[in-house]
Parts: structure tokens; C-alpha cells; sequence
């Protein structure tokens, strides 16, 4: 059994969700500290209400001296996954890692943690050669990229850094992703009892359904999309409910769009709020920003020489999804996203193979020959 694939099944059976993220944290400070390597965790996790902070680790350049050491790059990995609703069991079938339970695997993203770790072992151990490396793990990635906002820039000293947190075959390099913006509705009524006077009543969950009822949902266009993911309201059967609370976001990779979408949306929440007698309160929250990269871009291009030189055929694509490397571009760190091969992430049928989790180590240790180069 490959290094990588030990650690994996590992990692992926301890439950990480957002802000419980404290054992798989301390295995990968363990695995850090076991290689010689200096790590350190900030407090980001006091601010966000968590139990875990963002992991750092530095591998300094192996000859520091040389004129022309090559670029100094970052890797990072988000160690928390969606909340499962069952046990996770990784098992190994047909080359294949499926959980054996009805739930998710959490190759998203600890298989991107277990190659970070893998290719570091295999740095050290072998003396490889390389220009710098920064190993960034963050939590909270799952509820809007939080432990990444909170990473203070000025502990980096790479300038350019890279993540393996999207969905797709080895090759997609991820060129460009949107913005997203969350919507919190909450309706008030008036509470009744549903029987003998529901005339008096003002039904906030009514109110609710009439405006979801007018939102365009969905892929929108080949940039946009909206949802409703969450509606929770009333308290019991025979009581016009006084309380129903919407739970919706909107991404483009137009910010133009994206604003009118969210204008078209709140006003939809306040008609319908106002037709039913009730009240509503709306709060947006800016999730993170779009970027776009061009070919000829440096983490671009090192992405797709190390791809190349693993016998992979790189092709830039259009996420519909963010990741930390949202937060660091937009703060001036370009950092691309590089597809790893996991697949139906978020659901009971997540998995991935165990050639590409060892495919992975080989391109993140060409991404390293070519930052050296750069």
C-alpha cells in the first residue's frame, strides 16, 4: 500500500466537519512534525467559531543560496468536509476508495491533505531539489472558505500557490471561477391557532413558499446559477406558523449579473413578504469573489508543465464552484485550482482511485521541479 493511499483511509475516517476539524488537525501536525518540519497552527479558530486553526508548514529552499533558486510556492488543502450522516468506512475496491456506509467518503479534500503530506515525505527523504514550499492547511472550508480569510498573507512567502480541490480528471486546471453571495430571509407573522381563528393568523411559511415560488432557480446561464437550500419554520401542526427562515445563495462569474440576480431575489423575499402581511429581514453575505486566470499566468503555467510532464493533457475550465485559492487570488496571491480525480463529491457516492491519489503525488512533486525552474 502506497504512502498516500495509508494516509487517505486514515484521514478520510475521522469525521471532520466544519469546525470539529481537531483530530484529523492534529494527525496532520503530527505527520508534519514527524518529517522535521516547523509547524505551526494560528488562532483563526477562536474567530470562527471552531476548534482549529490554520496549519502551516515550511520546507526552506534546499540551496537558499543559488541566483536563480526558482519560485517558492504554496500548497494547500481545507481539512473540514460536508457533515456526514452516517459512519465513514473507507474501503479499497477494484482500485477504487468508496466509503462502505451511506454517507460521503471525504476525498474532498483529504485526498488533496493525504498528497500535500505524501509529496513532502517524499521531498525530504529523497533531498529533492525545490525553491521553497509552504504546506497551508484550513479549516471551515465547506460553510464560505472561512479558515482561508483568515490566514494572514504576510506569514507566506510564496507568491503564487496551488490547490487540489476540484471535482474532475487530473488535467482540468481551473481557470477561472465566480463569485457567490448567500441569502438569509427571515419572515414574520403573526401566530394563530390554525383551527379556531386562522384569520387572525399570518402564515410566514405562505409568504415564504410565494416568494420561492417566483425565484429563477437553478443553472441560469452558462455563468450564473441560484438555489434554496434550506427552509425551516412553525412550531407545530395546528399553529399559523409566525416564523420561516430561507437559506438561498447566487453565483456568476459576472459581478454584474450576480447583482442583479440578488436584487431580483430580495425583492422577490419583500413582495411577497408584503402580500401576506408579513415582515421580513434579509441579510447578504458576500461569500468570496470571481477570478479569472490567462494561460500565460505563472501558477498557470507551472500547473500545466507539471501535468504535462506526468503524462496528463492539461486543459483550463470554468468552475461553477470556489475554494480557498478564491480568497488568496482576490488578495493578491494567485493561487490555481488543479483537478485531482475525485468524483461525486458531497454525496454517498463520492470516490476515487487509487491511481490518481498516486498520480497526485507525482504532479505535485513536478509542480515542485518546475516552480525550481521558474
Amino acid at each position: 500500500m502506497s504512502h498516500v493511499l495509508e494516509l487517505f483511509l486514515e484521514l478520510a475516517a475521522v469525521p471532520s466537519p466544519p469546525g470539529s476539524e481537531r483530530a484529523v488537525a492534529d494527525r496532520v501536525l503530527a505527520e508534519l512534525r514527524d518529517l522535521g518540519l516547523d509547524a505551526t497552527e494560528d488562532d483563526a479558530g477562536d474567530r470562527i467559531a471552531g476548534n482549529t486553526g490554520n496549519i502551516l508548514a515550511r520546507l526552506p529552499a534546499s540551496d537558499p543560496a543559488a541566483s536563480d533558486g526558482g519560485t517558492p510556492i504554496f500548497l494547500c488543502a481545507h481539512l473540514d468536509t460536508v457533515p456526514p450522516t452516517d459512519d465513514i468506512e473507507p474501503v479499497v475496491e477494484d482500485g477504487v476508495v468508496r466509503n462502505a456506509r451511506d454517507t460521503i467518503l471525504g476525498a474532498d479534500d483529504k485526498s488533496a491533505v493525504a498528497t500535500m503530506l505524501a509529496a513532502a515525505r517524499r521531498i525530504v527523504e529523497e533531498g529533492r531539489p525545490h525553491a521553497g514550499i509552504e504546506l497551508l492547511f484550513t479549516p471551515k472550508e465547506e460553510v464560505g472558505l472561512e479558515g482561508a480569510k483568515e490566514v494572514d498573507l504576510e506569514s507566506l512567502e510564496s507568491p503564487v500557490g496551488f490547490v487540489y480541490d476540484h471535482a474532475g480528471p487530473i488535467g482540468e486546471v481551473v481557470l477561472a471561477a465566480p463569485s457567490s453571495i448567500s441569502i438569509d430571509a427571515r419572515f414574520t407573522g403573526r401566530a394563530a391557532h390554525a383551527g379556531m381563528h386562522p384569520e387572525e393568523g399570518r402564515s410566514a411559511i405562505a409568504a415564504a413558499a410565494h416568494a420561492i415560488a417566483d425565484l429563477r432557480l437553478g443553472r441560469l446561464d452558462d455563468e450564473t446559477t441560484a438555489n434554496v437550500g434550506v427552509i425551516a419554520g412553525g412550531t407545530a401542526r395546528n399553529i399559523v406558523p409566525e416564523h420561516c427562515t430561507v437559506v438561498a445563495e447566487a453565483r456568476s462569474h459576472d459581478d454584474r449579473k450576480l447583482a442583479d440576480l440578488v436584487q431580483e431575489m430580495t425583492d422577490s423575499f419583500t413582495f411577497a413578504a408584503s402580500v401576506a402581511e408579513c415582515e421580513v429581514a434579509i441579510e447578504l453575505d458576500d461569500k468570496y469573489r470571481a477570478y479569472r486566470f490567462r494561460a500565460d499566468d505563472l501558477p498557470v503555467r507551472l500547473a500545466f508543465e507539471a501535468l504535462a510532464a506526468c503524462g496528463f493533457e492539461p486543459r483550463g475550465v470554468r468552475a461553477g464552484g470556489g475554494a480557498d485559492g478564491n480568497v488568496f487570488t482576490a488578495r493578491g496571491r494567485p493561487c490555481v485550482n488543479i483537478a485531482n480525480g475525485m468524483t461525486r463529491i458531497h454525496s454517498a457516492d463520492e470516490h476515487i482511485t487509487v491511481a490518481d491519489l498516486d498520480a497526485m503525488v507525482d504532479v505535485t512533486l513536478a509542480l515542485v521541479d518546475a516552480a525550481r525552474r521558474a
